[in-house]
């Protein structure tokens, strides 16, 4: 077979299909399918059923920490954080403040009612959670506050007071 009578394929990949040759040589008609390659792919499986690779993959998922999901926005004096943290008790939150950064930790327990295998959906998060928060600017952290009602942790931060406008430095001289 010269240069010119290859396939696209057989160009494209430098392989002879000695099969599709034969092929052109008995069947004269041009049928949709001449021309087109077919490949046949193996995929071995050895019998053996992975429970234990997705039994290691659950324990890893567990030992992270959950991110917490937050709104934040603000209002002319301070900027506000809300947390959803159903299940949660008030004693199992911790709020750290500094003047640029929030962090809010905390773990929902679970009670184990079912075993896993009776779920029919498992999608609430048990466990460690966590969130650390940029802040747009700086806040008065001793002077924040935080509640907690029907589930929802509000953390309410003062704006730092800054002066407005500009200020005068005066130059001062050196005399020799």
């Amino acid at each position: 077979m010269s240069n010119d009578d290859r396939s696209f394929f057989e160009k494209l990949t430098g392989v002879h299909d000695e099969h599709t040759e034969s092929k052109e040589e008995d069947d004269t008609d041009e049928s949709p399918q001449a021309g087109v390659a077919s490949t046949t792919i193996a995929i071995e499986d050895n019998g053996d059923d992975d429970n234990d690779g997705n039994k290691e993959w659950l324990e890893e998922v567990e030992d992270h920490e959950g991110q917490l999901t937050v709104d934040v926005y603000q209002t002319p004096s301070h900027i506000v954080i809300q947390a959803p943290m159903a299940g949660v008790k008030p004693d199992d939150v911790d709020v750290s403040i500094t003047q640029d950064m929030i962090t809010i930790r905390g773990k929902r327990a679970h009670h184990d009612e079912a075993k896993s295998d009776d779920h029919y959906y498992q999608e609430l998060y048990w466990g460690l959670f966590s969130r650390s928060i940029l802040l747009p600017e700086e806040v008065d952290s001793d002077n924040a506050e935080a509640s907690f009602k029907h589930g929802l942790l509000t953390v309410k931060l003062p704006k730092l007071n800054k002066r407005s406008g500009t200020q005068r430095v005066r130059v001062k001289t050196k005399e020799e």
